[in-house]
């Protein structure tokens, strides 16, 4: 099977391409700036505010699955826009699509969020990504879209580099305690994601950790894991900061959970790993 990766130069594109080509499938990957170490059977480069382009490459690739792992952070035309011109595309060619989304869809005002929960964005990354949820399931209704929360892993994302940067003091910040995500680790939520995809289901879907763990918790546990000073780790409080966005998010992931093979461990399980790189 061919499988295209839209978005294969981040930390969650590269573990999929690295497992879907352990899967024997052929694997193409985008990029919107330059490739990665990734190495997936060929790289394109793909600006998903082009139209043409995306024609382009999905007919040159015929792909049969694509994974939108894309991020354009606030960008409205590449993180809301981007992902329904990809659908309707995908579509278009009977390709299966699943697009990852994020807990920024949702404001907090009610903590716990199921697959039911409509969202509720309190800020413009979370309202992009809103609103390409709805895009995408309204243009391609066959598509899923698979929420997730922070993603964790191999010692190589962004806020295990945070923790590192903070104990050895290179780093000027606070790890907030009132701050609560549900953490997954990409090994996990790729090898789900993967699974999702080789299913019929549409839909919403959560695929996030089984603890909800505060920021500075989280940090805690990456540093214990490391071996660092966790009491060098400095704390603080979102709610008194000038951060926008929401507090406590957890995303329930047991509906989708009962459907998968693949165990979405939580954040005090994944990171009892006994090497440095929080390997499975």
């Amino acid at each position: 099977m061919t499988v295209l990766i839209v978005g294969g130069s981040g930390f969650l594109g590269a573990e999929l391409i690295r497992q879907a080509r352990t899967a024997g499938h052929t694997t193409v990957a985008t990029y919107a700036t330059k490739p990665s170490t990734a190495d997936p059977t060929a790289w394109y480069p793909l600006d998903l505010r082009d139209g043409k382009s995306l024609d382009t490459v999905m007919a040159e690739v015929e792909p049969r699955l694509v994974l939108n792992v894309s991020s354009g952070l606030a960008d409205w035309a590449v993180t809301a826009e981007g992902p329904i011109r990809l659908a309707i595309v995908a579509a278009k060619h009977g390709t299966r699509m699943i697009h990852v989304s994020s807990d920024a869809v949702f404001s907090g005002a009610r903590v716990n969020y199921d697959e039911s929960c409509l969202p509720d964005p309190v800020t413009p990354y979370g309202a992009a990504k809103a609103a390409a949820e709805t895009g995408v399931l309204a243009v391609h209704p066959k598509a899923a879209v698979a929420r997730t929360s922070l993603i964790i892993g191999h010692g190589r994302s962004k806020h295990e580099n945070i923790v590192h940067e903070l104990a050895a003091g290179t780093r000027d910040g606070v790890l907030f305690t009132d701050d609560i995500r549900c953490p997954v680790h990409v090994t996990d939520l790729a090898a789900a994601l993967l699974e999702l995809a080789a299913s019929d289901t549409a839909g919403i879907h959560h695929l996030a950790g089984a603890d909800a763990v505060s920021r500075h918790e989280l940090g805690t546990l990456i540093a214990q894991r490391d071996g660092l000073d966790a009491s060098r780790l400095p704390t603080g409080l979102r709610a008194k900061s000038a951060l926008p966005g929401p507090l406590d998010v957890r995303l329930d992931s047991r509906a989708t959970q009962r459907i998968l093979w693949t165990t979405l461990r939580g954040a005090r399980q994944f990171c009892q790993a006994t090497d440095s790189h929080g390997s499975r």
